[in-house]
């Protein structure tokens, strides 16, 4: 390392849980979003006099893990995709409600559009300002606005996630 090693450690340490989860959400495997995130951290680190410098260090790194993102699913070959879901052992319960939660909401997130979900993942998991995700993705605010908009119109009508609801927060319809 070399130069100020401590506070890239803490930089590392404070972001890298987040980076991660971001990946997973913009629809990266578990192990292919650790992979993801290291590789932004250690691009990072390579260019950390600019990251350290740079007015939102936390919106840079999640620049480069999209950027990072994008170009490795433009090299991936799709050929194979899993359709079906293991059974349950026989005798045992259903899943817990928050692993329910969390493959309808990542079901969800895969069936938006790529620009649409990551403007929800910076957005609303990432917890960016319009502004930093704006800056994240390269494009003006007003286009996260309206792909905001888009994608909360389409995940609220995504009825996996409606079925989700206690019947008394469902909206009558």
């Amino acid at each position: 390392m070399g130069r100020d090693d401590a506070g890239f450690r803490a930089f590392v340490t404070a972001r890298y849980g987040p980076l991660v989860r971001a990946a997973v959400l913009l629809g990266c495997s578990r192990p292919d979003a650790e992979d993801a995130a290291q590789d932004a951290l250690s691009r990072c680190y390579a260019a950390w006099s600019r990251v350290r410098a740079a007015d939102d260090p936390e919106a840079y790194a999640y620049r480069v893990l999209v950027n990072g993102i994008s170009r490795a699913r433009r090299r991936r070959w799709r050929g194979e995709v899993p359709h079906a879901e293991p059974p349950e052992p026989a005798g045992q319960a259903g899943p817990e409600p928050e692993v329910l939660l969390r493959t309808a909401v990542g079901a969800a997130l895969v069936k938006l559009r790529h620009e649409h979900r990551q403007v929800v993942v910076l957005r609303f998991f990432a917890d960016l300002s319009e502004r930093r995700t704006a800056a994240v993705l390269g494009v003006p605010a007003g286009t996260v606005k309206s792909r905001t908009a888009r994608a909360i119109a389409l995940l609220a009508a995504d009825t996996t996630l409606a079925d989700l609801l206690p019947t008394a927060e469902r909206e009558p319809g």
